[in-house]
């Protein structure tokens, strides 16, 4: 696999970015500038990226396109066009994004509208339109697994997949944003088999972060940073390893650069004791 980080660390220009990220060890990224940007200042991160050996991951949506305001959803819409043709123009792996819902204010909120068959069907169709319009043809469009937003599970990835019947449109993998209930949880191993049983040849990109148990009632599973938790990583990354030796698999929501480092830095030192190559 190829490991790196969701944030782009401070820096300067894109060389130095490049250059930092590479010191660190990192093989891919998450393209740090938007649509929005001047044409040379992606040509620079491009460019610098490819002189670093560094594959471009994800570029990221992160809107409700589902969102209950008119004005936020047509912004969210514009932007998801505006991503999807900046990843298919920089050949990233994937340009990712939630599903949505309109349950709610929270843009990545859980509702009981999530789990209605109008709103699979809306997602559905949604995703059908986003992929006509842009036609990628280096990038695929992709949707991160959420606790409570579909998909939530390898078979409804691989149903969403079939329903859209679209080329360009990949699976994204957050194994544990799906460990959402004691059966995934305290079966965890298990569970990454089942998914890359399932899912893994078609699988673009994958993030990596731990989850732990509260000893408290009721059932209360919280996201943490890599070894504060439970999960398996180094059989997650073997797993990995079978089916894609280039995958990009993204460290995420941290929130200094010490925390990116310090975690890399973990991470790291557990796949060299495990003989695992990143």
């Amino acid at each position: 696999m190829r490991i790196g980080l969701s944030s782009p660390l401070r820096h300067e220009s894109a060389q130095e970015w490049a250059e930092t990220m590479r010191a660190l060890g990192c093989r891919s990224v998450v393209f740090p500038v938007d649509h929005t940007s001047p044409d040379h200042v992606i040509a620079d991160y491009m460019d610098a990226a490819r002189k670093n050996d560094l594959l471009i991951a994800e570029v990221g949506i992160w809107r409700n396109v589902f969102a209950v305001s008119a004005a936020e959803r047509e912004e969210a819409r514009k932007r998801a066009v505006g991503q999807l043709r900046l990843a298919d123009e920089i050949g990233a792996r994937c340009c990712v994004n939630v599903t949505g819902t309109w349950g709610g204010p929270v843009w990545d909120g859980g509702y009981a509208v999530n789990y209605s068959p109008e709103c699979w069907q809306a997602v559905v169709e949604y995703t059908r339109q986003l992929l006509d319009e842009v036609k990628p043809a280096r990038t695929e469009y992709s949707v991160e697994p959420m606790p409570w937003m579909i998909p939530t599970s390898p078979d409804e990835c691989l149903k969403l997949l079939h329903d859209v019947d679209r080329e360009g449109f990949g699976i994204h993998l957050d194994v544990v944003n799906m460990i959402n209930c004691p059966a995934r949880y305290f079966n965890s191993d298990d569970f990454l088999q089942e998914c890359f049983d399932k899912l893994g040849p078609l699988v673009t990109s994958c993030h990596l972060k731990d989850i732990i148990l509260n000893q408290e009632l009721t059932f209360q599973l919280v996201e943490t940073s890599c070894g504060n938790g439970t999960l398996n990583i180094e059989k997650y990354m073997t797993l990995i390893d079978e089916y894609d030796k280039d995958m990009p698999v993204i460290i995420e929501h941290l929130t200094t650069d010490e925390e990116y480092r310090s975690s890399l830095k973990y991470v790291q030192e557990r796949l060299d004791r495990a003989g695992i190559s990143y």
